[in-house]
């Protein structure tokens, strides 16, 4: 079993990855469970920052969210005995999400970052609170959380004061399969709620955790379709008879743009040995761009995304509460952490980048199942006329591309003021982040169907035996998922199996 410590610096993507993929049944069962710890450094940090909001609370000195009011009641001072009733209130007030239920994985790490945040002793928490979170997290004790209703500043606050309620016993949780009461989930786990003290609420809600869980989760998952993309659309390249210059790494040292020449390499790995590419004059001159512009294409998406990844990953390990205690000081400050315009922007960037994937593999799919460019059977059919063949898989994913171009759009740039005008710029960054997941989980199933369709290219012309060692590798991962087409079958469940599967396909270069 793999021990994750919390310190609130050294989380990384994959790790997120993994814990959301967890299964805590599983927990002391295999090698595969994974759980939570918070450092033992982690502790001195929470315990000092806890003694000044609780110095502050004493002297009765005004301090944001301590005693007094959120928002546009950020001035209204409330009385020493009700501060803890304040923190209550505040959770209750603001849980009111809705839309469909979150995923379990971006409960999951929704609850793992907003630990690492925590742990990071900034933040005014007990430690008894943040341990109670963790245990949920450890035994698969997990908040239902809408996932509408976030404008990413002052943070998550709806998503996040529905994690908060279950630390209350109360709002739903789902344990071992079954939808409760927040309360009966924690005692069926042996977990007891507590009670919420000065600030606690406002640290456990005011953050970018809904947003970045989102956003990890995808841009992981994006990550791994760049490398299957590449060897997706290297089998298509054999399948059409590409020319293997376009890939020609002295061509792309003309252009160093790190992306392309990374592409351009990838490509040619996949297609290393392969008897199918083609050279210049041999068929034809030059591919159309959806073969030739690969390296450019796949290539910029990579660099995008990998600038992504860097936001994202400083984002995991950052204090992004309001007001941030420095412990050493003794200072509380007021700031704006909570504000999502860091990763509102790189979500709207991601879109694009991984929507791109999509728009050039419906191309080749066009290609392929088209007569006029690919001399093959029309829609690749084995009786055409009587049989359709592929036809509407080019349809499909035409469908998805085109939804893509909608879910493009930046949320980034459509602020609405909040909170009596207090809150008046704010990211939308969980919207963006929502519409990204949408998006590559849409890239995934574009891929898996041109993927089903080069391999049938590959079969109708029956040339398994002259593919690169990699490319045939990949065709017969694809072919144990989805049997050859001889006949006319519904092929949607080929396609969503497939789409599961090629985020953990494995990668067969140098295989």
């Amino acid at each position: 079993m793999k021990t994750v410590l919390l310190d609130g610096d050294q989380l990384t993507l994959e790790t997120v990855w993994e814990v959301a993929h967890t299964d805590p049944q599983l927990a002391g069962k295999g090698s595969d469970a994974v759980q939570v710890s918070l450092a033992p450094g982690a502790m001195a940090r929470i315990r000092a920052s806890r003694a000044c909001v609780e110095e502050v609370v004493t002297a009765g000195k005004p301090v944001y969210g301590v005693n007094t009011g959120f928002g546009k009641f950020a001035e209204v001072a409330i009385a020493t005995q009700d501060v803890a009733t304040l923190q209550r209130n505040l959770i209750r007030s603001h849980a009111c999400a809705v839309g469909e239920p979150l995923a379990q994985t971006v409960v999951r790490a929704m609850m793992l970052l907003r630990a690492n945040a925590l742990a990071k002793g900034y933040s005014g928490i007990r430690e008894e609170t943040l341990q109670l979170l963790v245990d949920c997290l450890n035994k698969g004790v997990h908040p239902v959380i809408p996932s509408q209703g976030s404008l990413g500043a002052s943070g998550d606050l709806a998503p996040l004061a529905h994690l908060a309620l279950l630390l209350m016993g109360e709002g739903k949780a789902t344990y071992q399969g079954v939808c409760t009461g927040g309360f009966e989930a924690l005692s069926k786990a042996g977990l007891t709620p507590i009670t919420l003290q000065e600030k606690e609420g406002l640290a456990l809600i005011n953050g970018t955790q809904a947003m970045t869980a989102i956003g990890t989760l995808a841009c992981i998952k994006a990550i791994r379709l760049l490398e299957v993309a590449d060897g997706i659309a290297a089998i298509t390249f054999e399948a059409l008879h590409g020319i293997q210059e376009a890939l020609d790494p002295r061509l792309h040292a003309l252009r160093p743009q790190p992306g392309q020449i990374a592409a351009a390499a990838s490509l040619s790995a996949w297609l290393a040995g392969s008897q199918l590419t083609t050279h210049q004059g041999q068929e034809r001159v030059q591919d159309a761009y959806s073969l030739r512009c690969l390296p450019q294409v796949h290539g910029a998406s990579r660099q995008s995304i990998a600038h992504v990844r860097e936001v994202l990953q400083i984002e995991v390990n950052s204090a992004t509460d309001n007001p941030l205690i420095l412990a050493d000081t003794g200072e509380i400050f007021s700031g704006g952490h909570f504000h999502g315009q860091p990763v509102a922007l790189v979500m709207d960037y991601m879109k694009i980048a991984v929507a791109e994937l999509a728009n050039i593999s419906e191309r080749r799919i066009e290609r392929m199942v088209n007569p006029t460019m690919s001399g093959m059977p029309a829609f690749l059919a084995r009786v055409p006329g009587l049989s359709s063949g592929l036809m509407i898989l080019q349809y499909v994913a035409a469908s998805l591309v085109s939804e893509n171009k909608v879910l493009a759009h930046p949320a980034s740039v459509d602020s609405i003021p909040s909170s009596a005008g207090q809150e008046d710029h704010v990211s939308m960054g969980t919207t963006a982040a929502r519409q990204a997941a949408v998006i590559v989980d849409n890239v995934a199933r574009v891929l898996a169907i041109e993927g089903i369709t080069a391999a049938e290219a590959i079969d109708i012309q029956g040339v398994q035996a002259r593919m690169a060692p990699a490319t045939q590798k990949l065709y017969e991962a694809i072919r144990a998922l989805v049997p050859v087409v001889e006949t006319d079958r519904s092929l949607s469940a080929d396609i969503e199996r497939l789409a599961a599967a090629l985020p953990d396909m494995p990668f067969f270069v140098g295989a």
